[in-house]
């Protein structure tokens, strides 16, 4: 799939000068605190088990493993020395996270990730990619049994739009980073997937809109 960081060398180079939060981009403390308002507005507890897709450099993760119990974070993202990097310089709370928690993963099979998942979140994931991340994501999602909900974050544009100026200025695209698609196209993929989507209306970083996605059917390893 088509990404601005699939570049070669794209991680080793920014985290070799590092650049390890230039990576994931800036409001590095205002936007972990937006994800982890929006994760306990929609019922996170410290018994829960989060898995933070996309997590850069534990943006997040610097905010919720301090919160959850000691092993309730996974993290996924396209280069694990990405997480690493912020394991080792960003987190406080290492003894409360196994780096082996920290899963490489490109291509949403989730591979290696607990089964124990009950909240998940991919937040500023799929305005890098193109549309079709989405869907690939819902589908990898469905082999959780006990997930209860996923937050995704994506900038919207009507229909057919192939450029589009969001609120805060940024302009979006319909085939190049960063990508848009309209709610209609979303609801369709969402439900084909399987999930069944409410859209939240808080004010997000960049006019990146969010949506809670819940399971519509029973995922393929739950007890019939």
């Amino acid at each position: 799939m088509s990404s601005p960081y699939a570049r070669p060398g794209f991680y080793d180079e920014a985290l070799a000068k590092g650049r390890h939060r230039d990576i994931v981009g800036g409001r590095w403390d205002e936007t972990g605190r937006a994800q982890m308002a929006a994760l306990m507005d929609h019922g996170l507890r410290p018994d829960h088990v989060l898995l933070d897709i996309g997590a850069g450099a534990l943006r997040l993760g610097c905010k919720a493993v301090p919160y959850l119990e000691p092993g309730h974070y996974w993290g996924t993202d396209a280069s694990r020395a990405l997480m690493l990097a912020g394991y080792a310089a960003e987190l406080d709370a290492r003894e409360r996270l196994d780096p082996v928690q920290l899963v490489e993963d490109a291509d949403f099979t989730f591979a290696g990730v607990s089964d124990t998942i009950t909240h998940a979140i991919a937040f500023g994931v799929f305005p890098h990619l193109e549309s079709d991340a989405i869907a690939l994501c819902l589908n990898g999602l469905r082999r959780f049994p006990q997930l209860e909900c996923v937050l995704l974050t994506v900038f919207l544009a009507p229909d057919e739009a192939t450029s589009h100026r969001q609120k805060d200025g940024v302009v979006t695209h319909a085939g190049r980073a960063p990508y848009h698609l309209s709610e209609a196209a979303l609801y369709a993929m969402a439900d084909a997937s399987g999930w069944s989507l409410n859209r939240d209306d808080r004010m997000l970083p960049r006019g990146q809109v969010m949506f809670r996605a819940e399971p519509l059917r029973p995922s393929p390893s739950s007890p019939r």
